[in-house]
């Protein structure tokens, strides 16, 4: 048997309408003082009202730090860190989609430690016996998995995304509310559930930690973003759809937690941290271009055709692994424009004179790259992004 290690959050509540009749006793279980880490759009649409009513009849005290950006920054994360630290949290609570989470994670951590977040930066850096205030994680979005995964990114001040990636940062709570998604527009909720997707095709064919338990995860993924992502589109107002996505997000998020993405992630990176292109819609530009790229190894063309009944639920694929390889990347290029997605770079206003940053920016991903079951060099990078263009 081949030998691995999983690790992942370690309650997860699944449950329409949880984040309301469960989360106030899953806060009071950890502490009285909890500091909400959200942004200004999640509370201008009162996702959080509902909650924090319940809460506070429950007797916890809630403070709400809701200065969150796409792509957090350094200056956000201290911000809210210190929030964190002046009204004395004993339990954080991330709601809202990635950026929300994430910012969350490195707060708890951070609040608790006397250690740099720059020495922070990297694969299991942080201190041994540096503690973290109690975690709970609220997804709003079905997408990033940041609920259950040990990671959180980063942007720096020179616009370069960087990772903290530790078990520390692994959540005590993950609460599944499908209903928290219902409002989501729906340009949010397709390059989210795309993104979804990308974390669990990455983590099937991730070269390096790849394994069984991961495996199972990103195929159940799959069935439940593959059915649904295009309901949840059309019809946003389906409850069962959007709990399923979210479910399937959460599973991803799993999957790439155990066997980490690669080279889509890390191509996506510059596009988001440079120009500001939401995640999700950025590793979306990058998908088929990455994967016919990949598809010159035998084993990711056949892993990827293992995948493509999952992605593209009732279509037709050829008998070759080769062939339907092929087929998929076409298949998910044309599925998010079917789903109002942008796919193009310079549809998101970048130049083509802006390439060339993209690509020797992307190389700085070695952490993603050497997950890629194709050596990305920087000549490769340039003719993915000149493709994408």
């Amino acid at each position: 048997m081949s030998q691995f290690l999983f690790q992942t959050t370690r309650n997860l509540l699944v449950e329409l309408g949880s984040s309301t009749t469960k989360l106030p006793g899953l806060v009071r279980s950890s502490g009285r003082r909890a500091l909400v880490v959200t942004d200004k759009p999640i509370r201008k649409l009162g996702l959080l009202d509902a909650s924090v009513a319940a809460m506070e009849a429950n007797g916890v005290d809630v403070h709400i730090y809701d200065g969150v950006q796409e792509d957090p920054s350094t200056s956000v994360v201290f911000e809210c860190t210190k929030v964190a630290q002046d009204f004395k949290a004993d339990v954080v609570i991330g709601f809202g989609g990635g950026s929300s989470m994430d910012t969350a994670k490195i707060a708890a951590v951070l609040s608790k430690s006397d250690q740099s977040l720059e020495a922070m930066y990297g694969v299991g850096n942080i201190k041994a016996g540096v503690q973290r205030l109690p975690l709970i994680q609220v997804p709003t979005t079905s997408g990033t998995g940041s609920e259950v995964t040990p990671i959180t990114i980063i942007t720096t001040e020179g616009c370069e995304k960087k990772g903290v990636v530790d078990p520390l940062l692994l959540p005590d709570w993950a609460v599944l509310d499908g209903d928290l998604t219902v409002s989501v527009p729906k340009h949010v909720t397709s390059a989210t559930g795309i993104d979804a997707m990308v974390h669990a095709i990455e983590a099937y064919t991730s070269k390096i930690r790849k394994n069984v338990l991961a495996d199972a995860m990103a195929v159940s993924a799959l069935k439940l973003l593959g059915n649904n992502i295009v309901t949840v589109c059309e019809d946003p107002a389906n409850r069962q759809a959007r709990s399923d996505m979210l479910l399937g997000s959460c599973f991803a998020g799993i999957a790439f937690a155990n066997s980490p993405v690669a080279a889509v992630h890390a191509l996506a990176y510059p596009i988001g941290s440079h120009f500001h292109v939401p995640h999700g819609l950025s590793n979306a530009l990058m998908l088929p271009h990455v994967m016919r790229a990949n598809m010159t190894v035998a084993e990711c063309s056949k892993q990827y055709a293992e995948l493509a009944p999952y992605c593209l639920p009732g279509s037709s694929f050829a008998d070759s692994d080769e062939e339907t390889a092929a087929m998929l990347a076409d298949g998910l290029a044309q599925l998010a424009k079917n789903i109002g997605m942008k796919t193009t770079l310079r549809e998101v206003g970048i130049a083509d004179t802006d390439i060339p940053l993209l690509a020797s920016e992307s190389m700085k991903q070695q952490r993603l790259l050497i997950n890629n079951p194709r050596e990305m060099t920087l000549e490769l990078a340039t003719e993915l992004y000149t493709s994408a263009y």
